[in-house]
């Protein structure tokens, strides 16, 4: 058994380096924090012996912690924009992911395509620190380019910071503008690898673009949509941080709108220091979405086994 697990490691070892990088920060950043869950159960209090010794010996205070989500004026707000936010960011941004995939793939000038994907491709890299300086730019109430524009054909300047009617609508479009270009990525990649010979077949039996779209193109892709859906409704209890607090800039007017679980729990975190409090807040996601996933892949394995995602 032995000499048979050698001989295996020795043949894949080339294969087996290459995963150790990805492996070893899986462990490191994923595996080993899940000791730190306990703290959602304690009164984590931070002593001068450590971290570890700080999270035996805090007191045990059961679900006091998970309270402070549910016991508050704010639990139905930030649940509520979490949800709906993340919904509108799986919809729109599968639809717009695709779109653009198959209009970048109709574009006979490869080169041109190349320039337009990476030009799509580039928000991605933008912190959000950098994107809500460009919004501010674009909606700040003294020199705001879109105060200038209204201006311009005679409509009085708006104070967007403290107005929350259209911040639902704005923070939608930020998102997509800045991770359609990522997203896009995958679609393309899948349509690339289809079979040419598929698309000339329904030529010769004169399909226009938008049948061979319709009846080649997104059948095709329905496995890897159904996958990148299903990791999306994992998440569909987190939301982007940097988001909901940069781009608002964390204006208290807004908080009806832009108030979402990870920027109250950071609030919370910042005002009582409260650890454990931040840590039952992160469980309750994770349980969540783990659930999410678990019912929304056993759905679809009923309806189209080879489209599970396991």
């Amino acid at each position: 058994m032995a000499g048979s697990f050698f001989r295996r490691f020795n043949r894949n070892k080339v294969l087996l380096l290459m995963v150790l990088p990805g492996a070893v920060w899986f462990l490191c950043f994923s595996y080993l924090p899940l000791v730190g869950t306990i703290a959602a159960f304690k009164e984590y209090r931070f002593s001068r012996h450590g971290f570890w010794y700080s999270l035996i010996h805090s007191k045990n205070v059961g679900w006091d912690n998970f309270k402070f989500l549910f016991n508050t004026d704010a639990a139905l707000t930030i649940t509520r924009n979490t949800l709906l936010y993340n919904i509108a960011f799986i919809v729109l941004g599968l639809v717009c992911s695709v779109a653009l995939a198959i209009l970048l793939s109709e574009l006979a000038n490869k080169k041109l395509a190349k320039l337009y994907q990476t030009g799509m491709f580039l928000p991605y890299f933008l912190s959000w620190v950098i994107v809500g300086y460009f919004a501010f730019s674009f909606l700040s109430m003294d020199r705001g380019l879109l105060n200038h524009i209204l201006g311009y054909f005679g409509v009085d300047s708006m104070q967007w910071y403290s107005d929350p009617t259209y911040w639902p609508y704005i923070l939608i479009f930020v998102y997509l503008w800045k991770s359609i270009g990522y997203s896009s990525v995958v679609y393309l990649a899948s349509i690339l690898g289809i079979d040419k010979s598929l698309y000339e077949a329904a030529m010769i039996d004169g399909a226009s673009k938008l049948q061979q779209v319709r009846n080649i193109t997104l059948p095709l892709l329905k496995p890897i949509i159904i996958i990148m859906t299903l990791l999306a409704v994992g998440k569909i209890f987190y939301a982007d941080f940097g988001l909901f607090y940069q781009v608002p800039r964390d204006s208290g007017t807004l908080y009806s709108v832009t108030n979402v679980i990870d920027t109250y729990v950071y609030r919370g975190l910042k005002t009582t220091g409260e650890i454990g409090m931040s840590t039952a807040a992160g469980l309750y996601q994770s349980v969540v979405g783990f659930v999410l996933v678990m019912v929304s892949n056993y759905v679809v394995r009923k309806l189209d086994k080879d489209s599970a995602l396991f």
